[in-house]
């Protein structure tokens, strides 16, 4: 019997598993941005709970890490098999809780998919190096060991995908995981770390292993990334609240992974496909309400095809499509709350206040009661403080420049995040100059095609202020274990390294 199969949304549900569900802390609602109704209550953890909880972590670790590297492989590609048949169960929980179309939504699951995939194969693929020692019948080496109870730290945009892009390659390195979801999407925690718990019981191993804990940041966000029993704490989210994690990880001399905030800029050259460009922007200023961190925020546009850009794209938000998101036909759903409508609005204030012009969009729509709103599009200047800010909505900056790419690539570094970017040209000679090292700044760079929408092979991530960590593909999996370096002498002599001599008779 499937998770699924015995479900009941309205129940009352526990938000903190520890091989066992059991809760102490508040009751609280689980609200729909769709009609802002109440649809399930959550009994959320307590300190105490979060205490039990990072205890229970610790002992399945002293199990797990010792269980070899395939066969934890192998529990992830079966916790992968089981989201493969839930998938149109999740996506609804996922929208229905955040306001993502059901497309999205099953694109999210799908990423869950993939990325179970891709950490299967690492089971067989996690190797060290056999170095070159400066002494003879010296072995030199470096090793990867399995580090210890994972907190991950989730956003409500992607509720469920950033759990799996960590939890897939912690559980495979050996590590087992702290889950601690976004209070607006606590349903579809509940069922992932369910079904993840019940891969693990039937082939034996500690349930705990995949844990969770539904609470407040400011108590059992603390709670959790302050305990050294925690030595990775990988949390997605704002900038302050990141600089707040940060600091207190570091203090401890644990291991913070953040992906905190993006600023993502398309930069359009006059040598670009404006139909390709158009349609990338439109999906990246548009997709998921602008909730993304990956969002474009800034378009960078040459003066020469700034009005036929902006023709372009006037055509294409008249005809978004927005309401509720269960509904095939939307490409629009709702933001996440009511607090979301609001911080839209004075945003669109402040743009306003510091000499930008909303070109068309921006409206709140009277739709079932829900956090609704039509997609903006400004005109803007590089130099309105706001611009330099991430404003979490589907505000899109329309900036014109003059010149030559670099130009424009100096606009789209001359803000403190650095996420992703993009830039549309067939000039080889523009593309060079900003994927170069005095290029863009961003963590991803992409050319002919949007700043969304970034692949699981690949390691995610950005610079400055969107906090330098990187999750899901290539070798992120190095942050999840700790790296031993170590000589095996098989010479029958102690030889010291740099031919140093201290020979005593013994």
């Amino acid at each position: 019997m499937s998770y699924f199969d015995k479900f009941d949304q309205k129940k009352q549900h526990i938000g903190v598993f520890d091989g066992a569900w059991q809760a102490s802390g508040k009751i609280v609602p689980v609200v729909s941005p769709i009609d802002g109704e109440a649809v399930a209550e959550v009994v959320t953890a307590s300190s105490e709970d979060c205490h039990r909880v990072i205890a229970s972590a610790h002992q399945a670790f002293l199990k797990w890490r010792e269980v070899p590297a395939p066969e934890r492989a192998e529990v992830v590609r079966q916790i992968g098999v089981e989201l493969r048949a839930a998938k149109e169960n999740i996506a609804a929980l996922v929208t229905l809780e955040m306001g993502k179309t059901i497309g999205e939504s099953r694109g999210e699951v799908q990423e869950m998919i993939d990325v179970c995939d891709f950490a299967t194969g690492l089971g067989r693929q996690i190797g060290g190096l056999t170095l070159p020692s400066e002494r003879r019948a010296h072995r030199l080496i470096e090793q990867w060991h399995p580090l210890g109870p994972a907190a991950v730290v989730t956003a409500f945009n992607f509720p469920v995908a950033v759990w799996s892009w960590n939890t897939a390659l912690a559980l495979v390195c050996g590590d087992p995981v702290i889950w601690k979801p976004s209070s607006n999407a606590p349903l579809s925690a509940i069922a992932c770390t369910a079904i993840a718990a019940e891969v693990l019981t039937r082939s034996g191993y500690p349930s705990a292993v995949t844990s969770l804990v539904v609470g407040s940041g400011r108590d059992i966000g603390d709670t959790l990334i302050s305990d050294p029993r925690v030595p990775l704490v990988s949390y997605t989210g704002s900038v302050p609240t990141g600089r707040h994690v940060g600091k207190i990880v570091q203090e401890r001399f644990g291991r913070p992974l953040l992906e905190l905030g993006g600023n993502n800029a398309v930069i359009v050259t006059p040598n670009a496909d404006l139909v390709m460009a158009v349609q990338a922007v439109f999906f990246g200023a548009v997709g998921t309400s602008g909730q993304r961190c990956t969002t474009t925020r800034r378009l960078i546009v040459h003066q020469s095809v700034k009005d036929e850009i902006l023709a372009r794209l006037k055509t294409a938000y008249g005809q978004v499509s927005i309401g509720d998101p269960r509904d095939e036909a939307m490409l629009m759903g709702p933001l996440v709350d009511r607090k979301a409508v609001s911080n839209m609005q004075e945003a669109l204030t402040t743009i306003q206040d510091q000499g930008g012009r909303i070109l068309f969009g921006g409206e709140i729509l009277d739709k079932q009661g829900g956090c609704y709103v039509t997609p903006c599009v400004v005109e803007a200047t590089p130099n309105m403080r706001i611009v330099a800010e991430e404003t979490f909505a589907p505000i899109l900056y329309v900036i014109e420049y003059q010149g030559d790419v670099d130009t424009a690539i100096a606009i789209n570094n001359d803000v403190p995040q650095g996420l992703s970017s993009a830039v549309f040209s067939n000039d080889i000679m523009e593309i060079e100059r900003f994927l170069g090292a005095t290029g863009s700044d961003c963590g991803l760079a992409n050319v002919n095609t949007g700043t969304s929408g970034a692949e699981i092979g690949g390691a995610f991530g950005g610079e400055k202020e969107t906090g330098g960590g990187r999750e899901s593909g290539s070798d992120a999996w190095k942050a999840y274990m700790r790296r031993q370096t170590s000589v095996i002498n098989a010479s029958g002599n102690i030889t010291l390294a740099q031919g140093i001599r201290f020979d005593v008779d013994a």
